[in-house]
């Protein structure tokens, strides 16, 4: 067992800031270089390969819709081992959010979550993992899985690629979705979309009104020539840009549902055993 006190979360709050600096300042002059060197060890390729998988919307395919996050977690929360929830998000407690409540924290997979304090996290049944998930969804956050190396030590564990992280993440807060853009290209390339998802705008019902293109974290969409234009090399398939719309005009596709999540499943299996 880790030995994490109760405390821990409010450094984790206090530093936190850190991070969206750190983030920005890779695009510092003389500096950056520096700063981005240091870090890209750590989050870039087998120690951060992470999935946003878009709320909000059903994400439809060919013969019908379904609500994909819930689908891929409870797939994991079904086949991992052990699981545990941690008492609050430092994300959201580092920025006084109040978009959102900082009770609805980081659930975490495996035989690693075990090793995580109890004074900062809750021990959860399955059931409990399920019902955890349905209070973010419901509450409009997005859910983040995929193999994160810090994590380990955040939360006191060995690392022995036994710890899944399952983040749900809101634009205000986050790291990435508050400064992914600045993000040198190695970590950005750590970021992987849902196999298949694209982004369509319904150009009938667009305004243009630029929404989407301000609150993009990745800067992947543009206007030109009076139309709103994604980039795929750029987009992390957050749905971020459905969610702000205030026409509804986009809308998330994925080419195969089943192949999107089995991909996913499948990389997951092949970085951390949560089994």
């Amino acid at each position: 067992m880790s030995v994490r006190p109760e405390w821990w979360l409010s450094v984790l709050a206090k530093i936190w800031p850190i991070t969206w600096i750190s983030a920005r300042a890779t695009k510092w002059p003389v500096v950056g270089g520096l700063i981005a060197r240091l870090a890209l060890p750590m989050f870039s390729k087998k120690n951060l390969n992470i999935t946003y998988i878009p709320v909000n919307e059903n994400i439809g395919d060919a013969v019908g819709s379904s609500l994909l996050p819930r689908q891929v977690m409870e797939k994991l929360i079904r086949k991992s081992s052990h699981r545990a929830i941690i008492h609050r998000c430092t994300c959201r407690d580092a920025k006084g959010c109040k978009e959102h409540p900082i009770d609805l924290g980081c659930l975490f997979l495996g035989e690693g979550a075990k090793e995580i304090d109890p004074r900062i996290a809750r021990h959860v049944s399955v059931e409990d993992a399920l019902e955890h998930v349905d209070k973010c969804l419901e509450d409009g956050l997005i859910p983040m899985t995929g193999r994160v190396k810090i994590d380990n030590f955040i939360w006191g564990v060995r690392d022995r690629g036994r710890l899944l992280t399952f983040c749900f993440c809101c634009r205000c807060c986050c790291t990435i979705l508050n400064s992914g853009r600045f993000l040198p290209k190695e970590a950005a390339d750590s970021i992987t979309p849902l196999q298949g998802l694209r982004i369509i705008t319904d150009h009938d019902l667009c305004k243009v009104c630029g929404t989407c293109v301000d609150e993009c974290p990745m800067g992947a969409i543009t206007i030109h020539g009076g139309k709103v234009h994604h980039d795929e090399d750029f987009c992390i398939g957050c749905g971020i840009c459905i969610t702000v719309c205030p026409e509804g005009a986009l809308r998330a596709e994925v080419e195969d549902v089943d192949a999107a999540i089995d991909e996913l499943v499948g990389r997951i299996d092949s970085m951390v055993d949560i089994g």
